[in-house]
């Protein structure tokens, strides 16, 4: 067997390593500017509380050996750095051993900031950007070529990425099976997007064909990923174009972007240029490949068992450095749309003509007037744990008081994941929160008054609340 592939995979290991180099640096970004309100020492899940109840063995951290918001500060932003010189291509001019040594320190690091990120990272982009990095540490870089094992391993987390989220659609809800999921989900899903309101207006015989191609895609064509060339190329352009259909559709943060990276992974790209002349890899880092492959192939037996399982698992690790993990997204979608919109008023003494401001977030649904917009692959993490807070109070249980103890009393790491403060002078005297159903206007509302968005109240979600 060959260990090394010279010249199919070479160019499309360059573009992979690239592409996964530019999501690090999204995932840093956004971690640098949001956490000092989220998990920082002053947050609203501080990570010094997490880390005194949470051993290092079951979540292994740079932080659980000390924390401080400079050092998480000065860890995001070298993360940053590190990804911005490997998307220009830094790792391809230095030693092997170099290379390998510079993509483990970014998975390092992110894994510390995932691993005491609680609520606010439990999402399974997270795992995927875990167990996609971890791979990459043994990729090699320009001057290798591209060890055959990894690129097959890669193979199989995009095909449980994929197969995994069919089978979750298949065994869920109904939906899914009488093909009518899309009549909802562009308005119920947790961010839309700039188009998501056209792409609900569809035709109900085109959103039933979506789901359909959505079937296809996700339980056939990632098995093609295994056969020959060209047609595991061809199944990999067709993962590409169905994720660019996602990214048009919705913001889900780097979800889509990073599968597309693994995509382009199995394409053969030696039909667009060959490889330089190579040299054999060092003998050490054959070994070491070799190791490594086997032991994410025995670490599978639990994400490979669960996608049969009748009670599958999504967004699951199976272990605390999410090596291998089980993926899946939107098993049930919901047929309304609940939003929680949070308000302050000035009025010390509350009586029945106070005056209610409310709070604008960047991401979700407020203003019915205001047309979504495009983050992704930017996570806006608040905006997202609104929407999961609207679906149950259960969701909100730890964070949402906590956040509502930040507006009271002003904090500025706060505001700054809103998107518009009511209260600039000062903080208000009263916060409440009420929950409302939106729904999406229909052709002639749109025209008619301008809104994206039709609201109505359902009930109070947090009665009127100040600081004590």
């Amino acid at each position: 067997m060959e260990w090394f592939s010279e010249g199919d995979y070479w160019l499309s290991r360059l573009v992979f390593q690239r592409a996964l180099a530019a999501v690090y640096l999204i995932a840093f970004l956004t971690a640098a500017l949001q956490f000092r309100a989220l998990i920082g020492e002053r947050g609203m899940l501080p990570v010094p509380a997490f880390v005194r109840r949470v051993p290092m063995r079951r979540a292994p951290s740079l932080f659980q050996l000390r924390y401080s918001d400079r050092l998480f500060a000065r860890c995001a932003w070298t993360g940053c750095l590190l990804s911005a010189a490997l998307v220009a291509g830094a790792a391809d001019r230095l030693p092997l051993a170099v290379a390998m040594a510079w993509w483990a320190v970014l998975w390092a690091l992110y894994l510390s900031i995932v691993n005491v990120g609680q609520t606010w990272y439990g999402f399974g982009w997270e795992s995927l950007l875990l167990e996609t990095g971890f791979l990459a540490v043994f990729l090699g870089n320009e001057r290798t070529a591209p060890p055959v094992i990894v690129l097959w391993l890669m193979r199989w987390v995009l095909f449980r990425v994929e197969f995994g989220a069919g089978m979750i659609k298949l065994r869920g809800d109904r939906c899914w099976r009488d093909l009518t999921c899309l009549y909802y989900h562009h308005e119920t899903q947790p961010m839309p997007g700039p188009l998501s309101w056209y792409f609900h207006h569809l035709p109900k015989l085109f959103h039933r064909v979506e789901v359909a191609a959505n079937h296809v895609t996700q339980l056939l064509v990632p098995v093609l990923l295994f056969t020959p060339q060209p047609i595991a190329s061809v199944a990999a352009a067709t993962i590409v174009l169905t994720q660019l259909w996602l990214v048009l559709s919705g913001n889900f943060s780097w979800l889509n972007w990073l599968t597309i990276a693994l995509a382009l992974s199995a394409v053969d790209g030696s039909l667009i240029a060959g490889p330089p002349a190579l040299p054999a890899p060092p003998l050490w880092y054959e070994i070491v490949v070799i190791a490594v492959g086997a032991l994410l192939i025995a670490l599978s037996h639990r994400p490979a068992r669960n996608l049969f399982s009748r009670r599958q698992s999504m967004n699951r690790s199976y272990d605390p450095f999410h090596l291998v993990n089980a993926y899946g997204a939107f098993g049930t979608v919901g047929r309304v749309r609940h939003e929680l919109v949070i308000e302050g008023t000035d009025d010390t003494v509350l009586h029945q003509g106070s005056v209610w401001r409310e709070y604008a977030f960047k991401g979700k649904p407020g203003d019915v007037r205001r047309l979504p917009r495009q983050f992704a692959p930017y996570h806006l993490r608040l905006d997202w744990m609104m929407w999961f807070a609207a679906l149950s109070p259960a969701y909100a249980g730890s964070w949402f008081g906590p956040l509502v103890e930040r507006l009271l009393d002003g904090d500025r790491d706060t505001l700054r994941l809103l998107g518009r403060n009511p209260f600039p002078a000062a903080p208000p005297a009263y916060v409440r929160a009420r929950l409302y159903r939106y729904r999406y206007t229909t052709w002639r509302e749109r025209r008619d008054t301008g809104a994206w968005w039709h609201r109505t109240p359902v009930r109070e979600f947090l009665r009127p609340t100040r600081l004590l």
